[in-house]
Protein backbone atom coordinates (compact mmCIF):
# COMPACT_ATOMS: atom_id res chain seq x y z
CA UNK A 1 0.00 0.00 0.00
CA UNK A 2 1.60 3.28 -1.08
CA UNK A 3 1.29 6.44 0.98
CA UNK A 4 -0.49 9.37 -0.59
CA UNK A 5 1.21 12.77 -0.77
CA UNK A 6 -0.97 15.23 1.12
CA UNK A 7 -1.44 18.60 -0.55
CA UNK A 8 -1.48 21.36 2.14
CA UNK A 9 -4.36 23.23 0.45
CA UNK A 10 -6.44 20.05 0.26
CA UNK A 11 -5.55 19.24 3.89
CA UNK A 12 -6.89 22.64 5.03
CA UNK A 13 -10.01 22.26 2.86
CA UNK A 14 -10.89 18.80 4.15
CA UNK A 15 -10.20 19.59 7.81
CA UNK A 16 -12.07 22.88 7.40
CA UNK A 17 -15.19 20.73 7.07
CA UNK A 18 -14.95 20.11 10.80
CA UNK A 19 -16.23 23.10 12.82
CA UNK A 20 -14.27 24.23 15.86
CA UNK A 21 -14.97 26.52 18.76
CA UNK A 22 -13.10 29.81 19.04
CA UNK A 23 -11.08 30.81 22.09
CA UNK A 24 -8.75 33.65 22.96
CA UNK A 25 -5.69 32.60 24.94
CA UNK A 26 -4.45 35.45 27.16
CA UNK A 27 -1.56 36.20 29.51
CA UNK A 28 0.40 39.21 30.75
CA UNK A 29 3.78 40.27 29.40
CA UNK A 30 5.43 42.92 31.55
CA UNK A 31 2.00 43.99 32.79
CA UNK A 32 0.44 44.26 29.33
CA UNK A 33 -2.14 41.80 27.96
CA UNK A 34 -1.06 39.47 25.18
CA UNK A 35 -3.30 37.05 23.37
CA UNK A 36 -4.03 34.87 20.41
CA UNK A 37 -7.16 33.43 18.80
CA UNK A 38 -7.23 29.63 18.52
CA UNK A 39 -9.65 27.12 17.08
CA UNK A 40 -7.78 24.10 18.39
CA UNK A 41 -8.74 24.11 22.08
CA UNK A 42 -9.75 20.81 23.69
CA UNK A 43 -10.18 19.11 27.03
CA UNK A 44 -7.51 16.46 27.59
CA UNK A 45 -7.66 14.91 31.08
CA UNK A 46 -9.86 14.91 34.19
CA UNK A 47 -7.12 13.69 36.56
CA UNK A 48 -5.17 15.90 36.57
CA UNK A 49 -7.46 18.47 34.93
CA UNK A 50 -5.68 19.31 31.66
CA UNK A 51 -6.67 21.27 28.56
CA UNK A 52 -4.74 21.80 25.35
CA UNK A 53 -4.35 23.90 22.24
CA UNK A 54 -2.00 24.12 19.24
CA UNK A 55 -0.30 27.46 18.49
CA UNK A 56 1.54 27.83 15.19
CA UNK A 57 5.32 27.90 15.53
CA UNK A 58 5.35 31.19 13.60
CA UNK A 59 3.10 32.90 16.18
CA UNK A 60 4.60 36.04 17.71
CA UNK A 61 2.14 35.91 20.63
CA UNK A 62 2.80 32.32 21.74
CA UNK A 63 6.40 32.93 22.99
CA UNK A 64 5.10 35.75 25.23
CA UNK A 65 2.35 33.53 26.63
CA UNK A 66 4.81 30.66 27.14
CA UNK A 67 7.22 32.98 28.96
CA UNK A 68 4.40 33.99 31.35
CA UNK A 69 4.10 30.35 32.44
CA UNK A 70 0.32 30.49 32.76
CA UNK A 71 -2.60 31.49 30.56
CA UNK A 72 -6.36 31.96 30.43
CA UNK A 73 -8.60 30.31 27.84
CA UNK A 74 -11.51 32.68 27.10
CA UNK A 75 -14.31 30.83 25.27
CA UNK A 76 -15.84 33.26 22.79
CA UNK A 77 -19.55 33.77 22.24
CA UNK A 78 -21.08 34.09 18.76
CA UNK A 79 -21.48 37.83 19.42
CA UNK A 80 -17.77 38.47 20.14
CA UNK A 81 -16.39 38.90 16.64
CA UNK A 82 -15.05 42.37 17.49
CA UNK A 83 -13.01 40.90 20.34
CA UNK A 84 -11.44 38.33 18.01
CA UNK A 85 -10.65 40.98 15.39
CA UNK A 86 -8.98 43.16 18.03
CA UNK A 87 -6.85 40.31 19.40
CA UNK A 88 -5.65 39.31 15.93
CA UNK A 89 -4.27 42.84 15.37
CA UNK A 90 -0.52 43.34 15.47
CA UNK A 91 1.51 45.22 18.07
CA UNK A 92 -0.03 47.96 20.19
CA UNK A 93 -3.45 47.60 18.47
CA UNK A 94 -4.09 44.29 20.28
CA UNK A 95 -6.70 44.64 23.01
CA UNK A 96 -7.81 48.12 21.92
CA UNK A 97 -11.49 48.26 22.90
CA UNK A 98 -11.36 44.83 24.59
CA UNK A 99 -12.73 44.82 28.13
CA UNK A 100 -11.00 42.49 30.58
CA UNK A 101 -10.17 42.13 34.26
CA UNK A 102 -7.00 40.78 35.83
CA UNK A 103 -7.72 37.62 37.83
CA UNK A 104 -6.20 36.46 41.11
CA UNK A 105 -3.80 34.38 38.97
CA UNK A 106 -2.64 37.59 37.25
CA UNK A 107 -4.35 36.71 33.96
CA UNK A 108 -6.49 38.83 31.63
CA UNK A 109 -10.03 37.44 31.64
CA UNK A 110 -12.08 38.84 28.76
CA UNK A 111 -15.38 40.39 29.83
CA UNK A 112 -18.52 38.58 28.74
CA UNK A 113 -16.75 35.53 27.33
CA UNK A 114 -18.84 32.36 27.70
CA UNK A 115 -16.31 30.77 30.03
CA UNK A 116 -12.82 31.30 31.34
CA UNK A 117 -10.28 28.60 32.19
CA UNK A 118 -7.14 29.71 34.00
CA UNK A 119 -4.16 27.38 33.64
CA UNK A 120 -0.57 26.80 34.64
CA UNK A 121 1.64 25.73 31.73
CA UNK A 122 2.00 21.95 32.08
CA UNK A 123 3.97 20.99 28.96
CA UNK A 124 4.84 22.04 25.41
CA UNK A 125 5.52 19.37 22.78
CA UNK A 126 6.61 19.82 19.19
CA UNK A 127 3.88 18.79 16.73
CA UNK A 128 5.00 19.46 13.15
CA UNK A 129 4.64 23.17 12.37
CA UNK A 130 2.73 23.73 15.65
CA UNK A 131 3.26 23.24 19.37
CA UNK A 132 0.97 21.05 21.47
CA UNK A 133 0.43 23.03 24.68
CA UNK A 134 -1.04 21.44 27.79
CA UNK A 135 -2.31 23.54 30.66
CA UNK A 136 -3.23 22.38 34.15
CA UNK A 137 -6.52 23.98 35.15
CA UNK A 138 -6.28 26.21 38.23
CA UNK A 139 -9.69 27.89 38.08
CA UNK A 140 -12.64 27.92 35.71
CA UNK A 141 -16.08 29.42 35.47
CA UNK A 142 -19.04 29.65 33.14
CA UNK A 143 -19.97 33.30 32.70
CA UNK A 144 -23.04 33.06 30.46
CA UNK A 145 -25.09 30.42 28.64
CA UNK A 146 -25.19 31.80 25.08
CA UNK A 147 -24.19 30.32 21.73
CA UNK A 148 -20.47 29.82 21.05
CA UNK A 149 -18.51 31.34 18.22
CA UNK A 150 -17.61 28.68 15.67
CA UNK A 151 -15.05 28.53 12.87
CA UNK A 152 -16.05 26.50 9.81
CA UNK A 153 -14.71 26.48 6.24
CA UNK A 154 -12.71 29.65 6.80
CA UNK A 155 -15.59 31.64 8.32
CA UNK A 156 -16.74 32.62 11.78
CA UNK A 157 -20.35 32.05 12.79
CA UNK A 158 -22.68 30.73 15.43
CA UNK A 159 -24.67 27.64 16.28
CA UNK A 160 -28.10 26.95 14.80
CA UNK A 161 -30.15 24.13 16.34
CA UNK A 162 -31.76 21.75 13.84
CA UNK A 163 -34.48 19.31 14.78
Amino acid sequence: MSEMTIDPAEFRKVLGSYPTGVCVITALDQGKPVGMVVGSFTSVSLDPPLVGFFPDKSSTSWPLIEKAGHFCVNVMGADQGEVCRAVTAKGEAKFVGVEYVISDHDLPVIANSLASIECRLYSVTEAGDHWFVLGEVLRMETVREDDPMLFHRGRYGGFAERM
